[in-house]
């Protein structure tokens, strides 16, 4: 059944990415995802988290902060310097372990990644924009250390993505926005690498509950539709020369 956009169970929104919208960072993007708009940036400190020194490590360290901008909703936005919410560690540590899970971080060396995303604009699936997001900007910024001769070599990672599902008046859906969202009997989010292995699995029944059927029926959509999101993904890869 076609969606308020037009859209079928499986279609997902139209995904731009644009290339360093902010100067400074190693390395930031401009996700446009539908509605969604989220800007993820990437800079680095030449030392570990206080909570890894004296470790003996020389492993490195990938951290991601989140926030969404006051104007980016309906309803304005608190700043979280002022009023902190649960819901932003969730997404930002959902964010740094996503990120993580993408590569060796032996290959960093005593460092730490800062990943930065700042929702300019919400519609639905803000947390999957991120991560996708900051995969590329990660890509962005691997390359720029390698031209500043920070790194040898570019380490290798695994395409890191998520995706938002759902079900709506009884049917499976993928990619909800806002309107969906807040109908929706059972919202998840879902992160995977290229593998089509999971990172990530978060699922709730905000009204009743749902089967093992279904909660199958919820892993071959996302299966299908993170396959999009990694061939978006690939083509501006290959685009700014970094396949």
């Amino acid at each position: 059944m076609p969606r308020g956009d037009q859209r079928q169970a499986a279609d997902l929104r139209a995904i731009k990415i644009i290339r360093s919208p902010q100067k400074d960072p190693l390395g930031s993007v401009l996700v446009e995802w539908g509605n969604t708009h989220v800007v993820c940036s990437v800079m680095m400190e030449d030392k570990m988290p206080n909570w890894m020194q004296g470790q003996g490590e020389s492993s490195g360290w990938i951290t991601a902060e989140y926030g969404m901008l006051p104007g980016s909703s309906d309803k304005r936005i608190h700043r979280d310097r002022i009023r902190n919410t649960g819901r932003t560690h969730e997404i930002q540590r959902l964010i740094g372990r996503s990120i993580r899970a993408c590569m060796d971080l032996k290959h960093l060396g005593p460092r730490t990644i800062q990943i930065d995303c700042d929702v300019l604009q919400a519609d639905g699936g803000t947390r999957v924009a991120s991560v996708t997001g900051s995969y590329l900007a990660l890509r962005l910024a691997l390359s720029k250390l390698v031209e500043r001769r920070a790194l040898k070599e570019v380490p290798k990672t695994l395409l890191v993505g998520g995706l938002s599902l759902g079900r709506v008046n009884g049917e499976w859906i993928a990619d909800l926005n806002y309107v969906e969202d807040v109908k929706a009997e059972v919202d998840a989010n879902i992160v995977m690498n290229e593998k089509l292995e999971f990172i990530e699995l978060q699922g709730t029944a905000e009204k009743g509950s749902f089967s093992r059927e279904e909660f199958n029926k919820m892993l071959d959509l996302a299966q299908t539709g993170m396959q999009k999101v990694f061939a978006i993904q690939k083509k501006y890869l290959s685009d700014w020369g970094l396949s």
